[in-house]
């Protein structure tokens, strides 16, 4: 990797103000990327907070975008939501308030939907090796475990109060 020079304060807000205005940012992104660019890190918080004054950053606003999105677009649920948010220094009560926008109804019907598109894909006939599959798959997703138990499709042949 070549070393380039160090850009100036003003050149770095008007490139970090630039990227704000595309898309939503984290704080802690464009903190990162300041100091990439070779500046300070007290240079990095001037430069952070005036975007912050000006509103090109906002962590509320990120959190809801970035909440809205994974869910609808990665399908993520809310405990991967919370664990990346929370991985860009997001504090705990925006994460609370971003994932409280996702609406309940739609938030259930696309675990279903996770669940059934894998059941359909699955290759094991057993029952409890499928469930425990549906039960990993979906867990990975990012999606609470009791909800994950409660909308499980039936598997025919299978008792659950066995369990």
């Amino acid at each position: 990797m070549i070393n380039k020079k160090p850009i100036s304060p003003e050149n770095a807000l008007a490139r970090a103000a630039a990227l704000c205005s595309r898309c939503e940012q984290a704080p802690s992104d464009i903190r990162n990327k300041l100091t990439s660019w070779g500046l300070t890190s007290h240079d990095a918080e001037i430069i952070i907070q005036r975007l912050i004054d000006e509103r090109f950053l906002d962590e509320s606003r990120f959190a809801a975008a970035f909440a809205r999105d994974k869910f609808r677009f990665a399908g993520w649920g809310r405990i991967k939501i919370a664990y990346q948010l929370r991985s860009k220094h997001i504090s705990d009560d925006i994460i609370e308030d971003s994932l409280s926008l996702i609406d309940e109804n739609e938030y259930i019907d696309s675990l279903k939907h996770i669940l059934s598109t894998k059941m359909r894909s699955l290759t094991s006939k057993e029952p409890l090796q499928a469930k425990a599959a549906l039960l990993r798959f979906a867990s990975s997703r990012g999606f609470e475990p009791t909800l994950i138990y409660k909308h499980l499709p039936p598997f025919p042949d299978y008792d659950d109060d066995c369990y």
